[in-house]
């Protein structure tokens, strides 16, 4: 079976790739949750994430935006002493500092995200490195996402949420899940 390359280099990331990279992702708490992990995936492996994903669900309360607004500093302190998760501090900030955001926002957040979803046909990739690392698209997202509050999200990493949750599909032509 074919696959983008870096979907059959672990069982990890064949299951990864195979169900979920690339699949329409709705719901506040679901695209909270994929937000976040790329923001902590920040120059690390998405394995690294991947690995950790349990983890960081348990620390971070489910990823439920609600809940995380909430937590003060003993959680701060509780989150920096976890080993299960990716201790950064700027990334554990930015994570109760987006859920805050998640909670002033004036529409939903899965519709503001999917807002930047591009229309109209797009060409599929033909190989790794004909995939994008941002976009126009990603480019707004970040924009309007900084202008709302959220930190973290730079085009980049808006543009592997956009691939996450699929918003666009990346997968190469040659792939099984080329649609």
């Amino acid at each position: 079976m074919n696959r983008c390359p870096w979907g059959d280099t672990t069982p990890l990331y064949r299951e990864y790739h195979d169900t979920e990279w690339g699949v329409e992702l709705h719901g506040e708490t679901a695209l909270f949750e994929r937000m976040c992990l790329e923001s902590f995936q920040s120059g690390l492996s998405w394995l690294t994430i991947l690995r950790k994903r349990e983890n960081f669900r348990a620390a971070f309360a489910g990823f439920v935006p609600e809940v995380v607004a909430e937590f003060d500093d003993d959680d701060f302190a509780r989150l920096m002493a976890d080993a299960g998760i990716v201790r950064n501090r700027a990334k554990i900030t930015a994570t109760i500092a987006n859920a805050r955001a998640v909670g002033e926002l004036d529409r939903p957040l899965d519709e503001l995200l999917w807002s930047f979803a591009p229309t109209g046909p797009r060409p599929r990739p033909a190989t790794l490195a004909d995939v994008p690392a941002t976009t126009p698209e990603s480019k707004a997202m970040a924009k309007e996402l900084k202008r709302r509050g959220f930190v973290f999200l730079g085009p980049t990493t808006c543009y592997a949420l956009m691939q996450a949750t699929g918003m666009v599909d990346d997968h190469i032509a040659t792939c099984f899940r080329a649609g």
